[in-house]
């Protein structure tokens, strides 16, 4: 799956620009299959970027930014830091409330 993964960044990267949301969403699914192999040291800047591309495209408060606060905090929990976790929890389930009404 990680060949499948990078070379479909590498695809979106230049089709469509480093920062577009679904530049976003393969680097998300790399962290994710990342952690899931305990590969914690390369998935945490991958959650990190897809955050940042999803909070600058769609805005703070889109579901995209709550789906990767929640894999991000899970990989938060996996590594010991259940503090850091916490209040990005807090804040996927703040940004939930508002489109589950």
């Amino acid at each position: 799956a990680e060949p499948l993964y990078k070379h479909s960044l590498a695809i979106r990267e230049k089709a469509l620009g480093p920062e577009h949301p679904r530049v976003a969403t393969t680097l998300n699914n790399l962290a994710v299959l990342y952690q899931a192999q305990g590969q914690y040291a390369d998935a945490e800047p991958l959650y990190k970027l897809a955050l940042a591309i999803w909070e600058k495209a769609l805005g703070p408060e889109h579901p995209h930014v709550a789906t990767s606060l929640e894999n991000y905090a899970a990989l938060l929990r996996k590594t010991g830091r259940g503090n850091e976790a916490v209040k990005l929890e807090a804040r996927a389930k703040a940004i939930q409330v508002k489109y589950t009404k």
